[in-house]
């Protein structure tokens, strides 16, 4: 299993040198095949995904690995959905790579498979940790989108009708997030009452998934009323990636609570 999950690693590392280089040296043949090659490896992460499920005889999205696998997996499908739905080939040299970046960081975590711990054992336990590999992956490639929008608004000649479409390509993204955020949180309070008996402790990941719900009402509610221009909220979803990845590795490993082992 473990070759098989560092074969997915090594095809999203290829495709990402590929990308870099192919943009670079403005090479379509190398951009294709790093296309490709992600792909490719997007569908061999499933099968990973699949087998290790198989393997723990549960839903593989138990541990700082297993969300941090389904987290990578998730950003890598909604860069393909996006890229090839909208028409969107710019996203890929900004959204490739972090898918990869999550990658990385689910190499550097413990593989083994274990039981499910006793609060674990619910109902909820796919709805909530679901809803939080979607919200998350939504957030990243919404960043992923603001990201190309400061580089691209920076040219002279800077294509307007781009600029829009990656305008609201975020907007969407986090309209979709945010929705499943709220269904993180929501749910996770209904799984405390009966796990913990209380809805809400003041836990770190509470805390910070409930930052992490306001940052982006904040950008919903200034996208919505035109309280800022397009450039400032590009940065806006750039710089809420850093919440997101703090909400969901940073508060892990720095801060210890009931949801150390999530």
């Amino acid at each position: 299993m473990k070759a098989l999950f560092f074969t997915v690693f090594a095809l999203y590392a290829i495709s990402v040198v590929l990308q870099f280089t192919g943009t670079a040296f403005k090479k379509d043949k190398l951009l294709k095949a790093a296309w490709y090659i992600f792909m490719a490896a997007c569908a061999l992460h499933l099968v990973f995904i699949i087998v290790r499920g198989i393997s723990a005889k549960r839903l593989p999205l138990s541990n700082q690995f297993e969300f941090a696998n389904a987290f990578a997996f998730g950003a890598a499908v909604f860069t393909i959905a996006v890229s090839m739905k909208m028409k969107a080939g710019w996203l890929r040299s900004v959204a490739m790579p972090m898918a990869l970046l999550i990658m990385t960081y689910a190499a550097l975590q413990p593989m083994e498979i274990k039981d499910l711990m006793p609060a674990l054992r619910s109902a909820w336990f796919g709805v909530h940790i679901g809803s939080a590999v979607l919200a998350y992956s939504a957030f990243v490639i919404a960043g992923s989108a603001g990201l190309r929008y400061i580089i691209a608004s920076r040219k002279e000649n800077a294509d307007e009708k781009m600029l829009k479409q990656m305008d609201y390509l975020g907007y969407r993204l986090v309209t979709f997030g945010f929705l499943f955020l709220t269904v993180v949180i929501l749910s996770g309070a209904i799984w405390a009452e009966q796990a913990w008996s209380a809805f809400w402790t003041w836990d770190p990941k509470e805390v910070w998934a409930l930052i992490t719900w306001i940052i982006y009402a904040l950008y919903l509610h200034l996208r919505l009323r035109r309280k800022s221009n397009e450039r400032f909220l590009a940065w806006f979803l750039f710089i809420a990636v850093f919440v997101v990845f703090f909400t969901f590795a940073g508060v892990n490993t720095l801060m210890h609570g009931l949801h150390t082992y999530g």
